[in-house]
């Protein structure tokens, strides 16, 4: 299958397997949390707490209502894609960041945004289903998964999913999501996208919920996605209105994409908010 879709599906094509079953690409700088060798510092929360601790807090249980969570618990339930998805996590944002260490805050800066589920993803989620007519049976890669909301959808329709992620804490809650939500496991891959190990135009279909916060961050993507985007392939952005992404939508322009936006939502928070979240979806093509 690697030399049909040239994306990652061996130890060969993208490193060693870690103890969690998730591809480890050469590129990763962390072990999975269970493997017994992680370098880093422990993260308060990791290790899921037993089945009967979990405390599941509902999101959307049905089209329409809302339930907006107050409060961190390790357990979600939301309703997506015509379904609901019960997904786990480590811990809250501010209880992972205080655990992070100098290190953590380099160049990289390692910031555990994966443990949330972010209004874009839920918005990129109900868009892939209802897509699933130009993703099912296709090559499919989805660029900071985080929890894996996104790849389990697109999984759940048919597609053939590479998840990738550069936090491995993030790929381990992911494959432990689509075994508690009874989907085909995706491939989960640690993968830096300054350094891509996929084979050139892989994907027919690429797509990232809310993956870039900073400037710095748009030529690196852009970068991949030349790399691994097919030529008759499409990219799928969605975003809440970053003022990153008009420098996003500049730099597409001035390379020779097209971007078009293809929808516009409303949707809730999943913490108690306010206001609503306005959230934008791109198609980007060559």
């Amino acid at each position: 299958m690697a030399e049909r879709t040239g994306l990652p599906r061996t130890a060969h094509d993208a490193g060693t397997i870690g103890a969690a079953g998730c591809t480890v690409n050469r590129f990763a700088v962390a072990l999975m949390p269970d493997s017994g060798g992680h370098p880093r510092k422990p993260v308060a929360g990791v290790d899921a707490p037993p089945p009967h601790l979990l405390l599941v807090a509902r999101r959307m249980t049905r089209p329409g209502e809302h339930m907006a969570l107050t409060t961190y618990t390790p357990v979600i339930t939301v309703f997506a894609a015509g379904r609901e998805w019960t997904l786990e996590r480590a811990a809250d944002l501010q209880t992972l960041w205080d655990n992070m260490v100098e290190a953590d805050f380099g160049d990289d800066e390692r910031l555990p945004y994966w443990t949330e589920l972010w209004p874009s993803s839920l918005v990129l989620a109900d868009w892939l289903h209802d897509n699933a007519g130009r993703i099912r049976g296709r090559t499919c890669l989805d660029m900071g998964c985080g929890l894996g909301l996104c790849s389990l959808v697109g999984q759940w329709l048919g597609a053939r999913v590479t998840g990738m992620d550069y936090e491995p804490e993030a790929l381990f809650h992911a494959r432990r999501n689509a075994e508690r939500n009874r989907v085909p496991q995706p491939l989960w891959t640690v993968m830096d996208w300054r350094a891509p190990a996929v084979r050139r135009h892989a994907a027919d279909l690429v797509w990232g919920g809310d993956i870039m916060y900073e400037r710095r961050f748009v030529t690196p993507v852009l970068d991949f996605l030349d790399h691994v985007l097919a030529p008759c392939g499409a990219a799928w952005v969605a975003e809440p209105g970053r003022t990153v992404y008009n420098h996003f939508r500049e730099t597409l322009d001035a390379r020779g994409w097209h971007a078009r936006r293809v929808l516009s939502s409303e949707t809730a928070s999943l913490y108690e908010q306010p206001e609503s979240v306005t959230v934008h979806l791109w198609e980007i093509t060559r």
